[in-house]
């Protein structure tokens, strides 16, 4: 039986030498499909990536409470740049907070009368940048924890307007991005399904002279099958290849300023399920045709 199945699945191998022509035009055609793909989730993933990077950060505006000698606050203001993905980190001391306070009112900002009496305690902003794969659902929020959990701190405010600008285009690329890739492996999976189609009509007497010599059904759609499924791996991996060679052109066309922007590779994980969603379109393809 495994002989059997053997020799049926290397007959599907061989056979696709008999008509070299159309299968070259459907392992051409599986290619470009799976390069328009690989293009599109290149873009989708670069700009994931960037995106996350430079706009999902976080400030935090800390206070000390007023009591606190400056020695715990500087310990505090030692243990914040330590934290990891601190992108910057400004300390104001009350001389310094209501120096700035004074500059940013103009001339209506006369507080010389509180130098012996300054109300202001110490205080911070401190920027962390985190990188794509940080940004997990509570993070910013386990950031919070840490710096009010410092001995000297007495509130903590943070305004995670690029955290939220991260998370709406992760909400839009759920909402929108993702059906509109759904929708074009839709039309990938009918491209394939009627080029794999057409090309095995080019052996519809084959099949015709099998059956007419008592082939069992199984008999007959193994080879074709099989056919599908090498024309699929090859196809992608073509396809793969080719985005790897169209990558190697254009991932520093946009790294220069203003742009700076890097466009990434695919991560091993998305090019294995770009090249078995491609496979098992074109095998589902041959069976549909085959029937």
């Amino acid at each position: 039986m495994i002989g059997q199945f053997l020799r049926l699945s290397m007959r599907g191998v061989a056979d696709l030498r008999l008509h070299p022509f159309a299968q070259l035009l459907t392992l051409v055609a599986v290619a470009m499909v799976t390069l328009l793909t690989g293009l599109i989730l290149l873009g989708l993933n670069t700009v994931n990536f960037e995106l996350l990077k430079s706009r999902g950060q976080v400030e935090f505006q800390v206070y000390w409470k007023t009591d606190v000698g400056a020695e715990v606050v500087v310990k505090d203001w030692d243990v914040i740049r330590a934290m990891d993905h601190l992108r910057d980190f400004k300390t104001f001391t009350p001389e310094n907070a209501l120096t700035e306070l004074a500059s940013a009112l103009g001339e209506t900002g006369d507080f010389s009368w509180l130098a012996d009496n300054n109300p202001l305690p110490y205080s911070g902003l401190a920027s962390f940048r985190v990188p794509p794969e940080a940004q997990d659902e509570g993070w910013a929020a386990q950031l919070l924890t840490n710096l009010k959990s410092l001995p000297g701190v007495d509130k903590v405010n943070y305004t995670p307007f690029q955290a939220d600008l991260a998370q709406s285009w992760t909400t839009i690329s759920r909402m929108v991005i993702w059906p509109v890739l759904g929708f074009l492996a839709l039309i990938v999976s009918l491209v394939v399904h009627n080029t794999i189609k057409l090309s095995l009509l080019t052996r519809v007497d084959e099949v015709e002279i099998l059956s007419l010599v008592g082939a069992s059904p199984a008999y007959i759609r193994w080879p074709l099958l099989t056919g599908g499924f090498v024309q699929g791996v090859l196809g992608s991996g073509l396809g793969i290849g080719l985005l790897a060679l169209v990558h190697s052109f254009i991932a520093e066309a946009l790294n220069f300023p203003p742009f700076l922007l890097e466009i990434r590779f695919l991560p091993m994980d998305q090019l294995a399920m770009l090249g078995g969603a491609v496979t098992l379109v074109s095998v589902i393809s041959s069976w549909v045709a085959i029937k």
